[in-house]
This record gives structure tokens, C-alpha cells and sequence, in this order.
């Protein structure tokens, strides 16, 4: 027969059509990958843009159903995401749009989305600044119209070994008795100088970059505190890689590190008791890894909230 530019012809769908020795349940089917941008309020309430990537998936409770409808997650990302910023409210009503349109299908949905989150940091002591990425993870699902969501993101921080500067306070002592007999005067110039010198401050400890991975389920009520999860975790370590660098920048920096000599187990209950006491936060997850200079692998340690049916620190994701 045929067909005109106006006329509508009937187009096949296989994915209605059943498959009786290829049958069963499936936990989650969906789409990982998909290219969207979002939108999301900062603290001045100006809205600022990032590219994203999403994971968006429901369940196929039937047996008999050969697969879900793809094409309708992806309308429902593009429209959401697209044009209204991303807060828990707006990913709640994503959820419901992606059962809505699997009502015969699915009756769990859920989303991931990540981007990096690009925040302004001053320096140390200088007047520059400079800008900071901060990787951002954001799941949300539903499940029997209960909706949970929760945030994560990791942090960059310099790591002192405590051990080590003991150790180099050590080697500092025996030099400057070395160099200083103890049956002399001491001459303030001579020792002042000596400080100041490679040959009395001959060892140092060592220090490595260090990540934290932090990842909290949210109560309800409020927006997601990116920027806010960020600077409780940088003033528990209190040591965060900088941006914008001068000598005087490098120099707070060096006190800094001086002044919180930390283990990983140290840096992971620095982090617990700071997330603990925070009302938005139900239960939280957190790695700290220290990259070791000294070693070629990493020290590593866990923490949790400690709720029953929560997060664990055997949860090593």
C-alpha cells in the first residue's frame, strides 16, 4: 500500500512482544551515560550550569514483559534536568514520572547523577584566589512511595605523617647536639641561624596527598548542601589542597600541616565527629586514603554513622 508524507503507519514493537522461554524479573533496567546538563543554586541563590552524566533505571516486575519503554527515562531526564534545578524536590517528581509511565511495568525507580561541582576558594594568606572541583555523586530512588536520596563527593587534603615528624624531631635533636656542646653558652645569632639552614633542619616528615570520600543520605526538607558537606569535611582535616599559591600561601600551608600532624585513622574520626551532630545528615559513609610517599600503597580507613540498617564500614564501594 502506499503511504503519504501525512499518512501514520503502523511501526513494530517488539518490546511488547512476550518471550515465554526467555522469562523473569529484573532488579533494574534503564540507561547509564546519558548527557544531560544541571542546574543547581549556589549560596549567593545565583543558578549555576555543569555537564552531567545520569544513570536512570526502574525494575521490570512482570515476567512476561520483554523489556521497559528507554525512550520514555530518557524524555523524562531531558525534561526535568533540563529545565528546573536540580533539588530533592524535583528528583522526587522524576521518580514518579518514571513509574507513572511503567505503571504495568516497575514499581522501584532510581537516578544517578554525577558532575563536578566548581567552587571559588580564597587563599591562605594572599589576596588570590582560585577555582576547586569537587566530584559530586547524587542517588536518589523510590521504592513503595518512599523516597530516599543522598550526596556524595570527595576531597583532596595534605596528610603529615605524625610518626615520621617525630622521627625527624629526632635526628633534629641529635644534630643540634652535635653541632651545639652542651658545655658551652649558647649564642642566640648562631642558633637562629643554624634553624634556618639545611644542615640543622636536615630531615622532614612525609607528607602525600590524601582523598576523602564522604557519602551521606539526606533528611528530609532540606536543598543538597554540596557546598556546605564540602567546608564541614575541609575544617575537620583542616588541611585541603589550595588553588591560588604565593610563597606566603605555601608557607600557611606548611603551619597548617605542621599543625595537624594525622594518620588515615585520624583524618576518619576527624571526619566522623564533624558529620555526626548534623540535623540534615541520617546516616553517612566516609573513606579516608592517604596516597603514601613513604610506601607504594595506600593507608585507609573507615568510618559510619553506626545506625542500624545503615551504612557500613565494611562497605568499602
Amino acid at each position: 500500500m502506499m503511504t503519504t508524507p501525512n499518512s501514520v503507519r503502523a511501526m513494530p514493537d517488539i518490546a511488547t512482544e512476550a518471550d515465554p522461554g526467555n522469562a523473569g524479573q529484573l532488579d533494574w533496567v534503564g540507561m547509564d551515560e546519558i548527557a544531560v546538563p544541571v542546574r543547581l543554586a549556589n549560596h549567593d541563590g545565583d543558578i549555576v550550569q555543569s555537564p552531567a552524566r545520569v544513570a536512570a533505571y526502574v525494575n521490570l516486575k512482570r515476567t512476561d514483559a520483554r523489556g521497559i519503554h528507554m525512550s520514555r527515562l530518557y524524555l523524562h531526564v531531558d525534561k526535568h534536568l533540563s529545565s528546573e534545578p536540580l533539588t530533592p524536590c524535583s528528583l522526587r517528581r522524576l521518580l514518579r514520572d518514571f513509574l507513572d509511565s511503567h505503571a504495568d511495568l516497575s514499581d522501584r525507580a532510581r537516578i544517578s547523577v554525577r558532575f563536578d561541582h566548581m567552587v571559588r576558594r580564597a587563599a591562605l594568606a594572599s589576596d588570590n584566589s582560585g577555582w576547586k572541583t569537587y566530584p559530586v555523586v547524587i542517588n536518589a530512588t523510590m521504592e513503595d512511595g518512599a523516597f530516599n536520596v543522598e550526596l556524595e563527593t570527595e576531597i583532596l587534603y595534605s596528610s603529615t605523617c605524625p610518626c615520621s615528624a617525630a622521627l625527624a624531631r629526632q635526628l633534629i635533636q641529635e644534630k643540634f647536639s652535635t653541632d651545639f656542646a652542651s658545655d658551652e653558652p649558647l649564642d642566640h645569632g648562631a642558633v637562629f641561624d643554624w634553624l634556618g639552614s639545611e644542615s640543622g633542619i636536615l630531615a622532614t616528615p612525609h607528607s602525600q596527598r590524601s582523598s576523602a570520600r564522604v557519602r551521606v543520605r539526606l533528611a528530609g526538607g532540606f536543598e543538597f548542601p554540596i557546598v556546605d558537606l564540602i567546608d564541614v569535611v575541609e575544617n575537620a582535616l583542616q588541611t585541603p589542597v589550595q588553588t591560588a599559591v604565593k610563597r606566603e600561601d605555601e608557607q600557611a600551608f606548611a603551619l597548617l600541616n605542621g599543625q595537624n600532624l594525622m594518620f588515615c585513622e585520624d583524618a576518619a574520626r576527624r571526619m566522623q565527629r564533624a558529620l555526626d551532630g548534623d540535623e540534615r545528615i541520617i546516616d553517612f559513609w566516609l573513606r579516608a586514603a592517604h596516597l603514601e610517599s613513604l610506601h607504594p600503597h595506600d593507608a585507609v580507613a573507615y568510618a559510619s554513622k553506626g545506625i542500624e540498617g545503615g551504612y557500613s564500614a565494611q562497605d568499602r564501594g
